[in-house]
This record gives C-alpha cells, sequence and structure tokens, in this order.
C-alpha cells in the first residue's frame, strides 16, 4: 500500500479508464495522493464508479462513451495537463518503492520518453509465479507529447511513442482474479473485441482458428510456459485465456455470416 502523506509528484498526469469498477477504485484512488493530476474516464458504468470517483474532490472525473481501449485511452491522453502520463487500470496498485522510482524520474533529466512496467499478477490475493504472465509488461510512464495508442489494437493497446523506453525496477500489482465468473465474463469482452481486430486484417477463420489456436494457447501457457507449476489456479487462468481466443474466432465467424 502506498503512504497517503507521500509528496505530490510535479508534472504527472494519472490516467485511469473505467467501466464497472466499484469494487476497484475507492482503493485505488486512496492510494494516488501523490499524483499532481488524477482523471477518470468512465465509459457509463453500471454501477457506482462515478459517484464514488465524484467523491474524491482531487479526481477529475468524465464520461465518454466506449469504442474500444485504444480509443477510450487517446481520449484520456486529450484531457491530461502535465508532461508525463501515467496509466494504470482500476485493478492495479503501486508500492511506495515504484512511486519513488518514479518520482526520481521525472525529477531527473531522463533520455527516455517512456517506461516499462512489469506486473505481478494476483489470483485471489494469492500471487501468480507463471501462466504466461510472468514476462508481461507494458509501457505505462511516458511522456505525452507525440504518444499515442495505435488503432489497429483495440485490446492490449500498443503505444506509439518517440523516443528511446526504459524499465521500471519495480512491479505494478495488479488484482486481475477475483472470481471464476468476473474473470471469465472479462475474457469473453477481450475475445469478441480481438474478433474486430482479425476482421480488419481480413483474417478468414476456419478449423484452425475455431480448435488448434485455443488448444495451442493453452498448452503453450499450462505447460510451455510453466501454468502447470501454479496449481489449480493455473489451470483455470490458463483454461479462460484460451476460451478468450476460441471465443475471438466464434464472434468473428459471426460477423462474416
Amino acid at each position: 500500500m502506498t503512504n497517503s502523506k507521500t509528496a505530490i509528484i510535479p508534472n504527472l498526469s494519472v490516467l485511469i479508464i473505467t467501466y464497472n469498477e466499484e469494487q476497484n477504485i475507492c482503493e485505488l484512488l486512496e492510494t494516488l495522493s501523490f499524483a499532481d493530476e488524477i482523471i477518470v474516464v468512465d465509459s457509463y458504468s453500471t454501477d457506482a464508479t462515478f459517484k464514488i470517483a465524484k467523491n474524491y474532490p482531487q479526481v477529475k472525473i468524465l464520461q465518454h462513451p466506449f469504442e474500444n481501449y485504444a480509443a477510450q485511452r487517446n481520449f484520456a491522453i486529450g484531457q491530461a495537463n502535465n508532461k508525463w502520463i501515467l496509466f494504470l487500470d482500476a485493478d492495479e496498485r503501486l508500492s511506495d518503492q515504484l512511486i519513488n522510482e518514479i518520482k526520481k524520474i521525472i525529477y531527473s533529466k531522463t533520455a527516455y520518453t517512456g517506461y516499462y512496467c512489469y506486473r505481478t499478477f494476483m489470483f485471489k490475493n494469492s500471487k501468480l509465479h507463471f501462466s504466461g504472465w510472468q514476462t508481461d509488461k507494458m509501457i505505462r510512464l511516458f511522456k505525452k507529447k507525440n504518444s499515442y495508442y495505435t488503432p489497429e489494437k483495440t485490446v492490449h493497446e500498443k503505444l506509439i511513442i518517440k523516443g528511446a523506453i526504459g524499465k521500471l525496477k519495480n512491479k505494478i500489482t495488479h488484482y486481475t482474479y477475483k472470481d471464476y465468473n468476473s474473470y471469465k465474463a472479462k475474457m469473453i469482452r477481450y475475445g469478441k473485441l480481438k474478433a474486430i481486430e482479425e476482421q480488419k486484417k481480413g483474417t478468414k477463420p476456419f478449423f484452425f482458428h475455431y480448435y488448434l489456436r485455443p488448444t495451442f494457447q493453452f498448452f503453450n501457457n499450462y505447460f510451455f510456459r510453466l501454468g502447470i507449476l501454479d496449481g489449480k489456479k493455473g489451470l483455470i487462468i490458463c483454461y479462460l485465456n484460451a476460451h478468450s481466443v476460441w471465443v475471438r474466432f466464434q464472434e468473428l465467424k459471426m460477423i462474416k455470416k
């Protein structure tokens, strides 16, 4: 957990995009006292997310229709007033060590325009060591100027920035899995959005996509990327990630029809 008395870091805008995150948003916002600017872009949640965020006077809360993740993130960037951007998801948390690392970067004359950040994945309250997530990294801290998310990647968005990219030493903690149904719903949502990507690429699905791609996804993460060592939680995560691939191509088949 972060220290609520952490000094404010100038020139830093923390951006968060949300939809139905009432279980997560309060805990995250409580840890962001270090940010010079906090912006939440909500895609018209049907739960109390908007109301909760609005109770924080230091938070700028906006509602914007959701098209895809890349478009929503680009809209959020456009609202920021500071030189540096830190993107977070509502189910992510920063340690004091990571906050201090970010602070040193922003105060220094860094040669980098962006930084990759690795994440520690949590299965409920237990750390997920393998299952394909052990090498996951994203650019989360970057300079706003000339930075944008490419529209071709609507899920697992790709940030386009000019300049050298470094790596943060400390990891973000990602509470990705709270229960089976919510994670399955997330994977189905991702699968449907990925189907749109496949359509734009001109992919023509057949037996290989419907059956072999999901099977490979499971075996790769469970055996080759050592999900088997995560026990039951590894089996669940690897299965649901493979299910997302199956949903992607079933959805693409429906779109083609």
